[in-house]
């Protein structure tokens, strides 16, 4: 064979491979979409920062199907602690919030970090406890004298400690039994720094007794010994509220996009929504736009007991207080 021929060949297949070659950047070139396209899809997914508690009590994974049917718009959830989500929020991380801290809530839309805030829903905090119940609090109402009762018990408490609106709450019930476990390190008081599931299996595994949201509590499976101990105290009424991160601070937040989520969570659909999440037939969140009164002065039954007496004690609007009460500052039916 000459040299010629051989050079014919390679050439030959030179051509076929370059050939080849670029009918398969053709083809990947057709598969991937249009920059249009990309920036479409895009604008139609947002991303919400919210607690743990709305993601580990299954509540998202029942809603967001639905508003994606409503809306055509995706949600991504970044689930952490209220103060974690209002810190991606200062910094643009995020387009929406759905979180449970109402005072560190509104400081952050006075900041000019959140526009839009609206309350959703309510349900509320519970300490859950081992059943033999050292320090003998099971079935008591009052959340200052049960904590007053297991720091003079010792017994073993476990504390997110991750800046949550669980965690908050949690520090202004300690702060109104005159008692900081956390700042004089003590022995029985342990802080975790996580969210709501990985503290209920902490405080399973110690049996201890733990601060959490009721809808965490209900949608917990792995609870060994811990039974439910204190309920239907009015300072652990929990709201939840959501917002759109402020463009004017923000210009790549979604606006349109993440105000078709407040919006619909707000609405009729989404209400309904909410109500109808529940676990055994018990639901978890209690849907109130438009419904709640002041949260801290609001009028509250001596004899709550339990999520449904809890939500239905702040159902009343503002003009329905009673007489004899001075309309509270803040009061508000947004």
């Amino acid at each position: 064979m000459d040299v010629v021929a051989i050079s014919r060949r390679g050439a030959a297949r030179f051509g076929l491979s370059v050939f080849a070659a670029v009918a398969a950047l053709f083809a990947l070139m057709a598969a991937v979409p249009p920059p249009a396209a990309l920036a479409q899809d895009a604008a139609r997914t947002i991303t919400i920062a919210s607690t743990t508690s709305t993601e580990q009590s299954g509540l998202f994974k029942h809603l967001l199907p639905a508003f994606k049917a409503a809306t055509g718009i995706e949600a991504r959830v970044v689930a952490v602690g209220t103060g974690q989500a209002l810190d991606i929020g200062r910094r643009g991380d995020a387009d929406v919030l759905l979180v449970h801290d109402r005072e560190a809530e509104l400081k952050f839309v006075a900041e000019g970090f959140g526009v839009e805030r609206r309350e959703v829903m309510s349900n509320d905090f519970v300490i859950a406890g081992p059943r033999a119940d050292p320090a003998r609090v099971r079935g008591s109402k009052d959340v200052v004298t049960a904590l007053r009762a297991i720091a003079a018990a010792k017994s073993p408490f476990v504390s997110r400690g991750d800046r949550s609106g669980t965690h908050a709450a949690e520090l202004r019930s300690w702060k109104e039994a005159g008692l900081d476990p956390a700042a004089s390190r003590a022995a029985w008081y342990r802080e975790v720094g996580q969210g709501m599931g990985p503290a209920l299996n902490t405080a399973a595994a110690m049996g201890a007794y733990v601060l959490a949201d009721r809808g965490t509590w209900l949608a917990f499976r792995n609870r060994a010994e811990l039974v439910l101990a204190v309920e239907g105290d009015r300072r652990l009424f929990n709201q939840y509220g959501v917002m759109l991160v402020n463009p004017a601070r923000h210009s790549h937040v979604k606006r349109e996009a993440g105000m078709r989520f407040v919006e619909w969570i707000t609405s009729a659909a989404g209400q309904q929504a909410i109500a109808d999440y529940k676990v055994d037939g018990e639901p978890l969140f209690f849907p109130n736009h438009g419904k709640t009164s002041s949260l801290a002065q609001a009028p509250w039954p001596a004899s709550a007991a339990g999520a449904a007496d809890v939500h239905r004690a702040l159902q009343g609007r503002c003009r329905d207080l009673p007489a004899r009460r001075a309309v509270p500052s803040g009061c508000e039916t947004t």
